[in-house]
C-alpha cells in the first residue's frame, strides 16, 4: 500500500538522538495522541447534539416563527461552510495540531451563546460563530487524523468516526433527561466548562510532538529542513480524485440529514407509528452508523476500502429501499439499520482518502462536498415530499446511496489504488 510506503520512508529519515524525536515519537506517545484525538472527535458531536436538543428552548425564548427559525439556523451552515475552505489552509500553514485546538476551545465557548440572544437576527449572528468553529473542528479533527493513521499504518478513520456517533448519542441523551431540569442557558454552560476541560486535557498529546511526516508551522519538515508550508492545495492530478471523493460524501451525508429530521415523520404519517415508536427511527439508525464504524478499521483492513465503499453503497441503497418502501414499522426500522451499517464507513473513507491525495486542503474540500449533503438532504426531502409524497422522498437517499457506490467502483483505480 502506498501510505505503507509513506511511513517507512518517513521513519527511514527520522533523525533521533538516543531516544525519541520529533519525527518519530514513541509508540506511548501515539497512542496518547489517539486517545486524545478520539476524545475530541466525541467531543465535536456531543456539543452539536447537545446545542441540537435545546433547539426548541432556544426558539420559544427568542419567539421566532418556524421560517424566521429556519434562517437563523442557516447560520450554523453558512459558518461552517465559509470556514472549511480557510481551516484547511490554516492547517497547511501553522499544522494541523494547534488549529485543532483553537477550534476545541473556541467550539465549547461558542455553544454557549445561542440561549444568551434574545432575538432571531442575534441567533443568526452567534451561529455563524458556532457554525464557524463547528465547521474548522471538523476539518482539522480529520486531517489530523490523516497523519494520525500514516503513522499508526492502520486504517482507524471510522474508529474516529465512530467516536463522533457516540458522542452524539450520549449528547441528545443527556440533553433529553436535562431538559426539563435545567434551562438551556444552564446547561450549554455546563457543556461548555465540559467541553474546555476535555480541550484542555487534549492539550499536552496533541503538541508534545510532530507527527511522521508532518509539517511544522512555518512549512520546516520533521528533520529540520525547508519546505512548503504543509501539504499542497487540490491541484492537477490530485484535484479530481479530491471531487470524486467529496461527491461520494455528499451522496452519503445526504442520507444522515434527511433521516434525523425525516424518518420520525415517515413512521407516524405513513405507517401509523406512535411518536415514542417514531423516535427511535433515527436512534436505531445512528447505532447501526456507530456499530459499523466500530467495525470499520477491521473491515477495511480485511477488504479494502474499495471494497468498503462500494459494498457500503449497496447495501444502504438496499436498506433504504426497504425502509422507505416496506409496508410495517418493524421492516421499515430494519431497512434503516441496513442505511446506518451501509453507510457508516463511505464518509470516513472518502474525508480520509482526499487527506491522503491532498492534505488538510483535500480534507477540507471533501468535508465541504459532504457538509453540503448533510445540508441539502432535509431540504430536498422536503420539497420532494410537497410535490410527490415523502416514501417518494426518501428513495432518493437509495439513489444516492447506489450513485455513490457506482461512482466509487468506476474510479477506484484513479481514486482508491491500494483498495
Amino acid at each position: 500500500m502506498p501510505t505503507l510506503n509513506k511511513i517507512r520512508s518517513a521513519l527511514a529519515g527520522a533523525t533521533g538522538h538516543g531516544g525519541r524525536s520529533m519525527a518519530a515519537p514513541h509508540r506511548s506517545d501515539l497512542r496518547r495522541f489517539r486517545y486524545a484525538l478520539t476524545a475530541l472527535f466525541a467531543l465535536d458531536g456531543f456539543l452539536f447534539a447537545g446545542w441540537v436538543v435545546r433547539i426548541p428552548a432556544v426558539k420559544a425564548q427568542t419567539g421566532a416563527s418556524a421560517s424566521t427559525l429556519g434562517l437563523a439556523l442557516l447560520g450554523v451552515s453558512a459558518g461552517a461552510v465559509a470556514t472549511m475552505m480557510v481551516t484547511g489552509r490554516l492547517c497547511a500553514r501553522f499544522g494541523n495540531q494547534p488549529v485543532l485546538l483553537a477550534c476545541g476551545f473556541l467550539l465549547p465557548l461558542s455553544v454557549a451563546l445561542p440561549p444568551l440572544t434574545g432575538s432571531a437576527l442575534a441567533l443568526g449572528l452567534v451561529l455563524l460563530v458556532f457554525g464557524a468553529a463547528y465547521g474548522g473542528m471538523n476539518v482539522a479533527l480529520n486531517s489530523t487524523a490523516v497523519e494520525l493513521i500514516t503513522a499508526l499504518r492502520r486504517p482507524v478513520m471510522p474508529g474516529f468516526h465512530a467516536a463522533f456517533s457516540l458522542g452524539g448519542m450520549v449528547g441528545a441523551g443527556l440533553g433529553g433527561l436535562l431538559a426539563g431540569q435545567l434551562t438551556a442557558t444552564r446547561h450549554l454552560l455546563l457543556l461548555t466548562a465540559a467541553g474546555l476541560v476535555v480541550a484542555a486535557l487534549a492539550a499536552r498529546p496533541l503538541l508534545r510532538f510532530q507527527l511522521p511526516g508532518a509539517r511544522r508551522p512555518g512549512g520546516e519538515a520533521p528533520d529540520g529542513t525547508p519546505g512548503t508550508a504543509g501539504p499542497p492545495r487540490p491541484a492537477g492530478r490530485s484535484r479530481r480524485p479530491v471531487a470524486v471523493l467529496g461527491l461520494i460524501a455528499l451522496c452519503t451525508a445526504y442520507g444522515e440529514g434527511a433521516l434525523a429530521d425525516w424518518s420520525a415523520l415517515h413512521l407516524t404519517d405513513d405507517l401509523g407509528a406512535s411518536a415514542a415508536l417514531a423516535a427511535s427511527g433515527y436512534s436505531v439508525f445512528a447505532g447501526a452508523m456507530t456499530l459499523g464504524r466500530l467495525s470499520g478499521t477491521t473491515l477495511v483492513e480485511r477488504l479494502g476500502p474499495g471494497k468498503v465503499l462500494i459494498g457500503g453503497g449497496v447495501l444502504g441503497c438496499c436498506g433504504m429501499l426497504l425502509g422507505s418502501l416496506a409496508p410495517s414499522v418493524w421492516l421499515v426500522l430494519g431497512g434503516f439499520v441496513l442505511t446506518g451499517l451501509g453507510l457508516a464507513n463511505v464518509f470516513p473513507i472518502a474525508i480520509g482518502r482526499a487527506g491522503d491525495l491532498a492534505g488538510p486542503s483535500g480534507v477540507a474540500a471533501a468535508s465541504t462536498f459532504g457538509y453540503g449533503g448533510i445540508l441539502l438532504g432535509p431540504v430536498a426531502i422536503g420539497f420532494l415530499a410537497d410535490w410527490f409524497s415523502l416514501r417518494s422522498a426518501l428513495l432518493t437517499v437509495a439513489l444516492l446511496a447506489a450513485f455513490a457506490s457506482v461512482t466509487a467502483a468506476a474510479t477506484r483505480k484513479r481514486v482508491l489504488p491500494e483498495g
